[in-house]
Formats: C-alpha cells, sequence, structure tokens
C-alpha cells in the first residue's frame, strides 16, 4: 500500500510540474542581431555609397564562426562588400585592437557599439593603409 501511494504521488508529482506551453517565465529571451550596411566611404576615389537597410544585411552566428551575408545590392558601381554566402569569421586583437578575418582574409579593424558597426579597411594588424574602404553597418535587434 505504501509502495502505491509512492508511485502515485511521484506520478503527480511529476505531472503537475510539466507544461505543455513550454515556455519559461524566467527565461531571457534571445536576441539576433542583423547588421544592415549603411555606408561605404573611403576607397582610392573616395565613394560615399548609401544603402537602405534591406539591401546588404549581415548575419552573425558566433557559436559556428559564421557569417551570412544576403546582398541584395543591383548598382554595380556601389561598393557593397561581399557577395552573398555564409564564410567562416574570426577576430584577431592586436595591440588592443580588434580586427576582423573573414573566410581567411583580414578585412580591416573593427569598432563596436550597441547601434554600429565598423569595419576600417585603413588599419590592419600589419598596419596602416591609403586607400580602404570603411563600411558602416546599424544594428537591428529581434527578439526570438
Amino acid at each position: 500500500m505504501k509502495r502505491n501511494f509512492l508511485i502515485t504521488f511521484s506520478f503527480l508529482f511529476i505531472l503537475t510540474n510539466c507544461s505543455i506551453d513550454n515556455k519559461d517565465e524566467n527565461a531571457q529571451q534571445v536576441a539576433l542581431s542583423f547588421w544592415y550596411l549603411i555606408n561605404t566611404s573611403g576607397g582610392l576615389a573616395g565613394v560615399d555609397d548609401q544603402f537602405e537597410l534591406d539591401t546588404v544585411v549581415w548575419f552573425f552566428d558566433e557559436i559556428n564562426g559564421t557569417v551570412t551575408v544576403e546582398n541584395n545590392n543591383t548598382e554595380e558601381t556601389k561598393q557593397d562588400g561581399l557577395d552573398s554566402g555564409t564564410y567562416p569569421f574570426s577576430i584577431l586583437t592586436d595591440g588592443g585592437e580588434d580586427f576582423i578575418i573573414i573566410d581567411g582574409n583580414e578585412l580591416g579593424k573593427i569598432l563596436i557599439n550597441q547601434t554600429n558597426f565598423v569595419i576600417d579597411q585603413n588599419k590592419t594588424s600589419q598596419g596602416d593603409l591609403a586607400d580602404g574602404f570603411i563600411y558602416t553597418f546599424q544594428r537591428v535587434a529581434q527578439a526570438q
């Protein structure tokens, strides 16, 4: 009898602690950050190209070390960076500065804050250049 009571009590305990909706009220929501290219400047010709938010989008997957680029720019005269695709990336820290390496190539020094991400090709871990591009991205957070 005591054994049946314990089994019944255990089942009731397990069933009352289960939830069908799988929502944990205390769990933090995960935010996915998409970086939208809004401006490219510099280069030998001194370009200053503006982009609408959905034209070029980069999504960084830090867990897998990849960046996925969706490049919808159709204006061939605009400097838009990488073609659409998924590339491996890493961050190199040298002398207190961070540099981004994508698909095995160092693109330049990066500066990141809450809303902006800048890649400056004029600054590399090997020294300064004179005719690189500066890519400026804007962050748009989406809850998942």
